[in-house]
Protein backbone atom coordinates (compact mmCIF):
# COMPACT_ATOMS: atom_id res chain seq x y z
CA UNK A 1 0.00 0.00 0.00
CA UNK A 2 1.18 3.24 -0.89
CA UNK A 3 1.76 5.38 2.20
CA UNK A 4 2.29 8.21 -0.11
CA UNK A 5 -1.07 8.93 -0.78
CA UNK A 6 -2.28 9.17 2.40
CA UNK A 7 -3.53 5.16 2.59
CA UNK A 8 -3.24 4.22 5.86
CA UNK A 9 -0.51 1.39 6.43
CA UNK A 10 -1.82 -2.34 7.15
CA UNK A 11 0.24 -3.87 9.96
CA UNK A 12 2.11 -6.89 9.95
CA UNK A 13 1.99 -6.64 13.13
CA UNK A 14 -0.22 -4.83 15.12
CA UNK A 15 1.28 -5.67 19.04
CA UNK A 16 4.53 -3.72 18.19
CA UNK A 17 3.37 -1.63 15.40
CA UNK A 18 5.41 -3.44 12.36
CA UNK A 19 4.05 -2.49 8.74
CA UNK A 20 4.29 -4.57 5.93
CA UNK A 21 6.36 -2.24 4.81
CA UNK A 22 8.60 -2.35 7.66
CA UNK A 23 8.59 -6.02 7.11
CA UNK A 24 9.57 -5.70 2.94
CA UNK A 25 12.12 -3.21 3.63
CA UNK A 26 14.22 -5.50 6.23
CA UNK A 27 13.37 -8.82 3.64
CA UNK A 28 15.20 -6.25 1.06
CA UNK A 29 17.88 -5.66 3.01
CA UNK A 30 18.35 -9.35 3.41
CA UNK A 31 16.08 -10.66 6.08
CA UNK A 32 14.92 -14.25 5.13
CA UNK A 33 13.06 -15.88 7.90
CA UNK A 34 10.13 -14.61 10.47
CA UNK A 35 12.51 -14.45 12.97
CA UNK A 36 15.08 -12.46 11.60
CA UNK A 37 12.84 -9.85 10.72
CA UNK A 38 10.98 -9.79 14.19
CA UNK A 39 15.18 -9.35 14.92
CA UNK A 40 15.51 -6.72 12.58
CA UNK A 41 12.42 -4.98 13.84
CA UNK A 42 12.97 -5.42 17.49
CA UNK A 43 9.65 -7.10 18.16
CA UNK A 44 9.70 -9.51 21.29
CA UNK A 45 7.68 -12.43 21.46
CA UNK A 46 3.63 -11.45 21.60
CA UNK A 47 0.42 -13.10 20.69
CA UNK A 48 2.44 -14.48 17.67
CA UNK A 49 -0.13 -13.78 14.84
CA UNK A 50 2.21 -11.67 13.00
CA UNK A 51 4.21 -14.58 11.72
CA UNK A 52 2.01 -16.37 9.18
CA UNK A 53 1.86 -12.68 7.68
CA UNK A 54 5.66 -12.26 7.56
CA UNK A 55 6.45 -15.02 6.18
CA UNK A 56 3.65 -14.51 3.49
CA UNK A 57 5.46 -11.51 2.71
CA UNK A 58 8.95 -13.28 2.55
CA UNK A 59 7.33 -15.83 -0.11
CA UNK A 60 5.72 -12.72 -2.06
CA UNK A 61 9.22 -11.35 -2.05
CA UNK A 62 11.38 -14.23 -3.49
CA UNK A 63 8.73 -15.10 -6.16
CA UNK A 64 8.56 -11.62 -7.31
CA UNK A 65 12.57 -11.84 -7.32
CA UNK A 66 12.23 -15.29 -9.41
CA UNK A 67 9.43 -13.56 -11.88
CA UNK A 68 11.97 -11.07 -12.48
CA UNK A 69 15.00 -13.24 -12.61
CA UNK A 70 12.72 -15.39 -15.48
CA UNK A 71 12.20 -12.03 -17.24
CA UNK A 72 15.55 -11.00 -17.38
CA UNK A 73 16.77 -14.59 -18.55
CA UNK A 74 13.91 -14.90 -21.51
CA UNK A 75 14.81 -11.39 -22.82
Amino acid sequence: MDQSRGSPPMYACVCHAVTDDDVRDHVAAGACSAKEVRTACGMRPGCGSCVNRIRDLIEQHFAADERGDAITVAA
